[in-house]
């Protein structure tokens, strides 16, 4: 449970704007003219469609279905960046280099060179535009102004005391926000400005209830190498339905459309009732019997109780349905959840 200060922060991120690091994320650069058809063969969104500065959500499959990595893919014209957990970094960059045979393609890893913050809330644009607006040839409103309007994954170039960053609309949360990507020298600049414009910088703990709240799977979280995307409830952000083959897309389309749609398990929210709040692990039962796990769990100052994120056998997705959470010696009841918990 938040303590009385992260209660504060957390009203205040709601309210406001937060200055949140992201130094945990991985970031690797394709370069060459065959960059796009490249990325088009194995992720599972239409990277061909992007134009620059735009960008979109998407995954890397095995041919089983199974998530090598989910990633977000921003189209800068003369290159594509993909940002991704840094766990899987390493992995993915050799993973992508294997398959490169006489496409004209280079790999980049900008982990080091890029240093990223996530500006997240109501008067996200606001405090960005502010600390922003002078190196960006407008002033501080009408860059505000212009953020406000950004379709997600839109971004474009800045100059930060004549080096380059990339800003970006991306909305963690539920809640408007954007990436600054920057060279790290330049970090304390940014955040110092960000700040004086009104974010603050939260708990840890403040950051997940946060996401917890508004549904969002984390990799390595509530999604590993063992997940199918529709299992997880990214396929309508992260997969495109008209684009050509990618690795695994058998698997998606025979349960999208032969199966219609019907997998074994599925992610969904849980609310708990009483105060005890479960552990991720803990595992969720009907009538005595295993049908499911819980994957993250918080206690949500928005419904004054506990909530989590879980996997649920099919047989017991339904809102409304009832189930156990075996929490250590305690059965903790709980109700299946649409999500989000709670909207931005």
């Amino acid at each position: 449970m938040l303590s009385p200060d992260q209660i504060r922060q957390y009203t205040d991120v709601r309210g406001g704007a937060a200055l949140i690091d992201r130094h945990h994320r991985g970031r690797i650069v394709a370069r060459g003219n065959d960059r796009k058809s490249f990325l088009q063969a194995l992720l599972t969104n239409d990277v061909m469609a992007l134009g620059p500065g735009s960008g979109c959500y998407a995954a890397l499959l095995t041919p089983l279905g199974r998530m090598v990595t989910d990633m977000r893919v921003f189209e800068l014209g003369d290159a594509t960046l993909l940002e991704m957990p840094h766990a899987v970094k390493d992995a993915l960059v050799a993973r992508l280099d294997q398959l490169i045979f006489s496409e004209d393609v280079q790999l980049g890893d900008l982990t080091d060179a890029l240093g990223c913050v996530s500006v997240q809330g109501p008067l996200a644009a606001a405090a960005v535009g502010h600390a922003l607006g002078d190196r960006s040839g407008g002033g501080p409103g009408d860059l505000a102004g212009d953020l406000a309007n950004w379709p997600a994954f839109h971004h474009r170039r800045v100059d930060l005391d004549q080096e380059p960053g990339i800003l970006a609309r991306v909305d963690e949360f539920g809640l408007p926000g954007f990436l600054i990507l920057a060279p790290p020298s330049r970090l304390p600049a940014l955040a110092a400005a960000i700040s004086a414009a009104g974010a603050i910088v939260p708990d840890a703990e403040v950051v997940e209830t946060l996401r917890i709240e508004s549904g969002t799977p984390m990799f390595l979280v509530d999604m590993t190498d063992d997940t199918i995307p529709l299992e997880a409830g990214i396929e309508a952000q992260a997969i495109s339905s008209t684009k050509g083959c990618y690795p695994g897309q058998e698997v998606i389309v025979r349960i999208r459309d032969r199966g219609h749609g019907r997998i074994v398990r599925k992610l969904v929210g849980l609310a708990i009732d009483g105060d005890i709040e479960p552990s991720p692990g803990d595992t969720l039962q009907v009538d005595g019997k295993d049908v499911g796990h819980v994957t993250s769990a918080a206690h949500s100052p928005a419904l004054g109780k506990p909530i989590a994120l879980g996997y649920v056998h099919r047989d017991h997705i339904a809102p409304g349905s009832r189930v156990t959470v075996a929490h250590g010696d305690a059965g903790l009841s709980a109700a299946v959840t649409a999500l989000p918990f709670v909207g931005g």
